[in-house]
């Protein structure tokens, strides 16, 4: 099933040995739940003919999540990304809006799509979200809002954005794609600013194949983004608004059910997973692993590295070239940074100059493979090998040129 243990640099599948794992081990495998519950509502479906339309399991899955949130209002779309550009039409966003450049390139598209200029701020070097001292200081007569990332499932530092958008009159938005199941100061997000979006892509914790969500404790938002996702729609024949298709569909509702009934479970093996990593890690000279706070609830989705090449030996694009040669699918969020991108490198070229934190995270950051494919002798073989990197570096470094 396995390759065997390294002993030699040569036995380093990029050098001609035998990868450590015969098939992929990725960072975030779906989860899929009970497929035999799955199948039931898939039957209940296809007999009942209805498939779309805001059917009985889109209420369902809409109910438990504004349970499970304590939210007054959810809102189901098809994707996270239309959930954030349905929130940013409903809230009036305009002119200017804060947004860091270390998160998914969805964040800022959503943006620049909808004719808003994204204006990049640095983020904290130690939890990765929103600076909030770096957003006060590029707040400008044209900003209309601040639109946050709790990245990794690390909340923002919400209360001092909170503060920060009400002096200014500003509206505040939280991707919260990472973060459903995750809480701050005791309340589960979901529950801040003026609306958060949720992520249900297949890659997330909890999944509905595609899939994303609006919560707020706005009545008046929620009305005005449930008659949008549906083209404006009031009644049977009655547009009252300009909106587009975002609707959820039956099946993905049903298998966003069925990954909530799940998701105990899944969180169990991933706490499992994450805290597996930090103790084998621990004491590897130039490896940071990304710490959550214990006494919060989190889903621990993420395992997240920072390497520091002067102290580990090796860069971090060159350990992920190794692992990727030895199958163990490492992944270099959010290379290169989304400023790096275009359109945001042609638009704003000099921009990295004023984001050093993200710029020093995107050549050290990369997540590990976790999730309820990865087993703990599975983890047990990657940190052997990381290990086993940090101790032949530099006969690796030479051989690399």
């Amino acid at each position: 099933m396995r390759g065997k243990r390294k002993r030699g640099i040569d036995d380093l599948a990029l050098l001609g040995g035998t990868p450590l794992f015969v098939q992929p081990v990725h960072v975030g495998r779906p989860n899929i739940g009970n497929r035999r519950a799955l199948q039931r509502r898939f039957k209940r479906i296809l007999d009942s003919g209805w498939l779309t339309n805001r059917g009985p399991f889109v209420r369902e899955f809409e109910e438990t999540l504004q349970k499970f949130t304590g939210a007054r209002h959810c809102i189901a779309v098809c994707n996270g990304t239309i959930g954030l550009e349905l929130s940013v039409r409903a809230l009036g966003l305009v002119g200017e809006v804060i947004v860091p450049a270390f998160t998914f390139v969805a964040t800022v598209h959503v943006l620049q799509w909808l004719g808003i200029t994204p204006v990049f701020c640095d983020v904290d070097p130690a939890t990765h979200t929103l600076d909030p001292e770096r957003v006060a200081d590029l707040i400008t007569p044209r900003t209309s809002g601040i639109m946050a990332v709790h990245l990794w499932g690390q909340p923002c530092q919400i209360e001092r954005l909170t503060a920060i958008a009400g002096k200014s009159g500003l509206k505040l938005l939280f991707d919260a794609a990472h973060a459903f199941g995750c809480s701050y100061s005791g309340k589960m997000i979901g529950n801040f600013g003026d609306a958060e979006v949720y992520s249900f892509h297949a890659t997330k914790l909890v999944n509905t194949f595609e899939g994303g969500a609006i919560v707020t404790n706005n009545d008046e938002l929620a009305e005005h983004l449930r008659l949008m996702k549906n083209f404006g729609f009031s009644g049977y024949d009655q547009v009252d608004l300009l909106g587009i298709n975002g609707k959820m569909n039956e099946f993905s509702a049903a298998m966003g059910i069925t990954s909530l009934e799940s998701m105990p479970e899944f969180v169990t093996v991933c706490r499992r997973n994450y805290r597996l990593y930090r103790e084998r890690l621990a004491a590897l000279p130039g490896v940071r692993l990304l710490a959550f706070d214990e006494r919060e609830q989190n889903t621990y989705q993420y395992v997240v590295l920072e390497l520091e090449e002067s102290e580990y030996g090796l860069n971090r694009d060159q350990v992920v070239q190794i692992l990727h040669a030895e199958n163990v699918l490492v992944r270099r969020y959010f290379y290169p940074g989304c400023h790096r991108m275009e359109p945001y490198r042609r638009l704003f070229p000099d921009v990295g100059a004023r984001l050093p934190v993200t710029e020093r995270l995107c050549r050290r950051v990369l997540t590990l493979p976790t999730g309820t494919t990865v087993s703990p002798g599975m983890i047990e073989k990657i940190c052997e090998l990381f290990e086993f990197l940090q101790q032949q570096a530099p006969a690796i470094r030479q051989r690399l040129g």
